[in-house]
């Protein structure tokens, strides 16, 4: 069975940007199986990100995050994500929105977690793997 992956908003950033290294890699990850994880904070994040750098029009911004939505598996932050993520800010000392993020690719037993904002090969709660596919 193969993994589940839940991506962090940055590979979304980067599959949009205009380094193609990076973009590439964002682009396999993105595409790499039909167990690709993304939240509605990733989704909110993304957008937000695309509006202050001014990325993108309105109009591509709006077909791109519907398109993630509509091809990723996409799970939506509810209380219970919010309270797990709570309980792992306390015991892990991270950021509230590392630990949603965190907390939202468990609540999807997810295995793998693709971001560039964490410990490269850490393991949380022995389930959960981050990688940094940018990782030198």
């Amino acid at each position: 069975m193969p993994d589940k992956i839940f991506i962090d908003t940055n590979i979304l950033i980067y599959f949009i940007s205009d380094d193609k290294e990076k973009k590439l890699k964002a682009r396999d990850i993105i595409f790499s199986s039909e167990d690709v994880y993304v939240s509605s904070q990733v989704i909110s994040e993304f957008v937000s990100v695309c509006f202050s750098k001014k990325l993108l029009g309105t109009d591509k911004i709006t077909s791109l995050a519907s398109h993630f939505m509509e091809a990723l598996n996409f799970s939506s932050v509810g209380e219970a994500t919010i309270k797990s993520a709570i309980q792992i800010k306390k015991k892990a000392h991270r950021s509230f929105w590392d630990s949603l993020i965190v907390a939202s690719a468990l609540e999807n037993t997810c295995s793998i977690l693709y971001t560039e904002d964490m410990q490269d090969g850490q393991i949380i709660d022995g389930k959960l793997t981050v990688i940094n596919p940018f990782k030198a």
